[in-house]
């Protein structure tokens, strides 16, 4: 059996973990970066190719000169997709129009033809749709 101390499954999990986060931060820069329409094509391409060819200093290179405009960019995208689901929401209600009486009374009408309601349910919906 082999011998593998604590320390040992310590280090090696904090490794993976620290591996993981250098992962997910390169997501993170590839995605900033080719959603930024400040940045042209060859810029692009140019910070692809520091990034897979000097991985860990492309990342921290991108992350000093382009950090700041990083959170910017990411607070404006969360703001923007903020108020287009609120004027969606917006315009939704705006095109709902609230039932009429007659609808409602035809509805139920129809709820009770069908046998969903019972008629007593028909007559107490029916009394506070008139009150």
């Amino acid at each position: 059996m082999h011998d593998y101390p604590l320390l040992d499954i310590f280090l090696t999990t904090l490794y993976f973990f620290i591996f993981v986060l250098w992962i997910m931060l390169l997501f993170q820069i590839f995605g900033d970066l080719f959603r930024d329409d400040n940045v042209n094509g060859w810029g692009k391409a140019g910070w692809c190719i520091f990034l897979i060819f000097l991985p860990f200093l492309g990342v921290f290179v991108y992350l000093i000169a382009r950090g700041k405009g990083m959170g910017m960019r990411a607070a404006a995208r969360a703001q923007q997709a903020e108020q287009d689901f609120r004027s969606y929401v917006r315009e939704t209600a705006a095109d709902t129009k609230p039932a009429s009486t007659a609808d409602e009374l035809a509805r139920l009408a129809e709820l009770k033809r069908s046998g969903d309601i019972t008629p007593e349910e028909y007559e107490r919906a029916k009394a506070r749709i008139l009150a």
